[in-house]
């Protein structure tokens, strides 16, 4: 892995636990949940939803960030203190 360690403070258990789970999740279905959110915001802008389809508008943003996020955590893992005290 790396030589250096970032910071020296260890990763939770909670985060770890999250990260493993999330990790499975392909980084094509972050994508797809994006386009999906935003078919979903103009299919309700259509129908005269304005409120819901705003509301719905704001998730693709969060879900290309979540996927961004998933994308470096598996690349670079998070954890290079504990995984180079292993």
């Amino acid at each position: 892995m790396q030589d250096k360690v970032r910071s020296g403070v260890s990763e939770d258990r909670f985060t770890g636990a999250i990260e493993s789970q999330t990790s499975k999740i392909p980084s094509s279905g972050y994508l797809a949940a994006a386009f999906g959110a935003i078919a979903a915001s103009a299919i309700l802008k259509i129908v005269g939803k304005d409120d819901w389809a705003l509301f719905v508008g704001q998730w693709p943003a969060a879900f290309m960030l979540m996927g961004v996020y998933n994308k470096m955590v598996k690349q670079h893992g998070s954890d290079a203190y504990s995984q180079a005290a292993a």
